[in-house]
């Protein structure tokens, strides 16, 4: 029976690496998954999904305007596909996390996303809120703060290393941009 699963964390956990090992271990068993990813994150470029650690694959890519039932239904008409793996799911909109519900539901496909759950202002983004509602299995990829404990929020920081508490909730970055911290270390950064 397929299943709706969201694998989320904060920043630099791993997400993209466990995708794409999960990605390669049905590879390994002839079995074809579809990967996608959000076409705004071109970071490794346009249509791949890459990991901190230097591994990437090819990747279709989704445009928050795009129809995600009808894109998966194409996609298994022409051809076997064993599981739908998402990266970037927080850039998924509300719409298009309902459309991999029916595609779980009435094409029988299961699908693994795999996204932030909270921006940098500690805020839900639109397709984890509706992923964390929706979702038949969640999984937390841990990370961790510098003191040792769990990282659940991250910072938004500048050229300058000053942290940045305001502007729009999508920036994309990594390492240079963003840092994951505790709760604690977070609510100390941020000054609340």
């Amino acid at each position: 029976m397929a299943k709706l699963y969201f694998h989320y964390s904060t920043m630099n956990a791993g997400k993209s690496t466990v995708l794409l090992q999960a990605a390669h271990n049905y590879r390994e068993r002839g079995m074809e998954p579809y990967l996608l990813t959000a076409q705004l994150d071109n970071r490794a470029g346009t249509g791949r999904i890459a990991s901190r650690i230097g591994i990437d694959t090819p990747a279709d890519t989704f445009n928050p305007s795009e129809d995600l039932f009808e894109k998966l239904e194409k996609r298994a008409a022409r051809g076997p596909v064993a599981c739908v793996f998402v990266d970037e799911a927080q850039f998924l909109t509300e719409a298009q996390v309902w459309d991999l519900a029916r595609a779980v539901d009435d094409l029988n496909l299961p699908v693994m996303c795999y996204g932030l759950r909270v921006d940098f202002q500690g805020k839900l983004f639109p397709g984890s809120s509706t992923l964390l509602a929706l979702a038949d299995e969640m999984r937390e990829v841990r990370t961790i703060c510098h003191c040792g404990k769990k990282a659940t929020m991250v910072i938004r920081q500048g050229a300058d290393g000053n942290v940045i508490k305001d502007g729009a909730q999508v920036q994309i970055g990594g390492n240079e941009t963003y840092v994951s911290l505790c709760r604690r270390h977070w609510r100390e950064a941020v000054g609340r």
